[in-house]
C-alpha cells in the first residue's frame, strides 16, 4: 500500500512541468512543456534514428530471499489534445492545448525467487477517445479532447548475486504502432508518448539498497546497476528501505515536500510565496482564463484565492534545522605552500605529496554532496584552472572538465567555461598520461 506521502512525491514527479506560470493556455511558455520522463513510441525511435527513447530501466539492489513480495507500479500520463470548437475564421483566436490523463500499470504481486528463473511481462494498453465536454473554454465554447491509443510492456526480472543480494531490473517500453510516420513536431509525437514516466517499488520481507549511501562491500554491486534514464531513490520515511521511487530527475534519498506549502505549483523548482503572490496580481481576464482552463489550473486558483493569511506567511521562509560550521580536522592531506596570509591565495597546493597547481590534471571526489553535480561530477577528470581563497581562508582549486564540449575555449585562456570549485581533500592528483 502506497502512504499519501510517497504518493505526493511520486505526484510531484508526475506533474512536473504540467503548468507554467501564468497558467494560462495562450501563454508562450505553456506551449511546450512535457519535457521529463518521456518515452516514444519505438517505431517512431527507430525511424529517427534512435534519438529519442523507446525505453526506460530501473536496476536496484534488494537483501532479501526468495521469498522477498514484491510490488511494481508504473505511472505516466497519457496526453489529451484539446480543441475549442470555435468557427474557422475565429480559430486564431483560441489556441489548441494538450493536458495530460494519469495511467497507472499494477504488476501482480510477485516473489522474487520466481523471477529469477520466470521474468514477467505485463502488457501495456490504453484505447484512444474522442469526445466534447459539458466543461466550457472562456466565451462558452465547448472543448473537443482527443486521445491517441497507447501500447507497450513493462518486463521485471531478477539475477542473484550473492545468497542473500539480488539484482532487480523493471524496463518500460513504448510499442504503439503505426508511429513511423509521424511529425517529429514536439507537439505531435507526444500524443503517442509515456509522459512524466517513473516507477514506485516495494518489497515485504526485504528490503532496497540505497545506490547513494551503501556499505563499502557493495560497492561492486551498485556500480554494476544499469539506470537509463531514471534515478532511483528510497522514499518514504527516513531509515525505511521498503519503497523505492525511480524518476526521471535527479533526488536524494528521501525527498521531502515542504510542510508549509499548501500544494503543488506544478512550476520547476517552484517558490510558492512568489508564485502565490503572482497569481494574486494576475487580471480578472487572467483568472478567468486559468478558471476555464485545465481542472489542475482551476483547483490552483481556488487554492491560492483562499489561503489564510497564517498559511501565507508561513510561505515567507523557514529554518529547519541550525547547524555550525565544522572544525578543520587535525589531520589533513594537504598542505599549504605559503605562510598563511589572508590574500592572495597561493599558486600551489601540496596534495598527497604532489604540488598541484594551475594547469594540473585531477580526477574529482566530492564529498561534502552540496548539490547534484557532487553526485554526476564524481570520479570525473578535470584541469586545475587555479586556487582562490574565501574569507575564512578555506583553499579551494578551480576546476575545468576534461570532457566539457566547450573544451576548446579553455585553452586559449579566454573563456574559463564551466568552472568548478572544489576543496583541496576533494581532488586526486594525476600522473601525466594516466586517465
Amino acid at each position: 500500500m502506497i502512504s499519501e506521502h510517497i504518493k505526493a512525491i511520486a505526484d510531484a514527479v508526475l506533474y512536473e512541468g504540467y503548468l507554467l506560470y501564468p497558467y494560462r493556455h495562450d501563454a508562450l511558455k505553456n506551449r511546450l512543456r512535457w519535457t521529463i520522463g518521456v518515452v516514444y513510441p519505438r517505431p517512431y525511435s527507430e525511424a529517427q534514428g534512435n534519438i529519442e527513447p523507446w525505453h526506460m530501466r530501473t536496476e536496484c539492489l534488494i537483501q532479501g530471499s526468495p521469498s522477498t513480495r514484491m510490488v511494481v507500479l508504473a505511472r505516466f500520463l497519457h496526453l489529451l489534445a484539446c480543441t475549442p470548437d470555435t468557427p474557422q475564421s475565429e480559430a486564431n483566436d483560441q489556441e489548441s492545448w494538450q493536458e495530460g490523463m494519469e495511467r497507472e500499470v499494477l504488476a501482480p504481486e510477485m516473489v522474487l525467487g520466481d523471477l529469477l528463473t520466470q521474468p514477467q511481462t505485463i502488457e501495456i494498453s490504453f484505447e484512444g477517445m474522442q469526445q466534447t465536454d459539458a466543461s466550457t473554454s472562456p466565451g462558452g465554447t465547448a472543448v473537443t479532447r482527443v486521445q491517441q491509443p497507447l501500447q507497450g510492456r513493462l518486463h521485471i526480472s531478477a539475477t542473484r548475486l550473492e545468497s542473500q543480494l539480488f539484482k532487480l531490473r523493471v524496463e518500460i517500453e513504448n510499442t504503439t504502432p503505426g508511429t513511423e510516420q509521424i511529425s517529429n513536431r514536439h507537439d505531435a509525437i507526444l500524443l503517442h508518448a509515456f509522459v512524466s514516466t517513473h516507477t514506485i517499488l516495494q518489497v515485504e520481507h526485504g528490503s532496497f539498497i540505497s545506490l547513494l549511501e551503501y556499505p563499502d562491500e557493495m560497492s561492486q554491486a551498485v556500480q554494476g546497476c544499469q539506470n537509463v534514464r531514471t534515478w532511483p531513490v528510497l522514499v518514504g520515511e527516513q531509515g525505511a528501505h521498503d519503497t523505492m521511487l525511480s524518476a526521471p530527475i535527479i533526488l536524494y534519498d528521501y525527498p521531502q515536500i515542504a510542510p508549509e506549502s499548501p500544494g503543488t505549483f506544478f512550476d520547476g523548482t517552484e517558490i510558492d510565496e512568489l508564485l502565490t503572490l503572482r497569481i494574486l496580481t494576475l487580471s480578472d481576464e487572467e483568472k478567468d482564463a486559468m478558471r476555464h482552463g485545465s481542472e489542475q489550473a482551476r483547483q490552483l486558483l481556488e487554492r491560492v484565492e483562499t489561503l489564510a493569511p497564517e498559511q501565507l506567511m508561513a510561505l515567507h521562509g523557514t529554518i529547519r534545522e541550525w547547524q555550525t560550521s565544522k572544525p578543520q580536522p587535525a589531520s589533513k592531506t594537504y598542505e599549504q605552500t605559503f605562510p598563511g596570509e589572508d590574500y592572495p591565495p597561493p599558486r600551489a597546493i601540496r596534495i598527497a605529496n604532489r604540488e598541484v597547481s594551475a594547469g594540473d590534471r585531477v580526477r574529482l571526489h566530492p564529498k561534502l554532496r552540496a548539490d547534484a553535480f557532487d553526485l554526476l561530477l564524481n570520479g570525473k577528470v578535470a584541469r586545475v584552472e587555479g586556487i582562490q581563497q574565501d574569507f575564512e581562508n578555506r583553499l579551494f582549486l578551480v576546476v575545468t572538465l576534461d570532457d566539457d564540449p566547450g573544451r576548446e575555449q579553455w585553452d586559449e585562456r579566454v573563456l574559463p567555461g564551466h568552472r568548478f570549485f572544489f576543496a583541496p581533500e576533494e581532488v586526486e592528483p594525476l600522473v601525466e598520461g594516466t586517465l
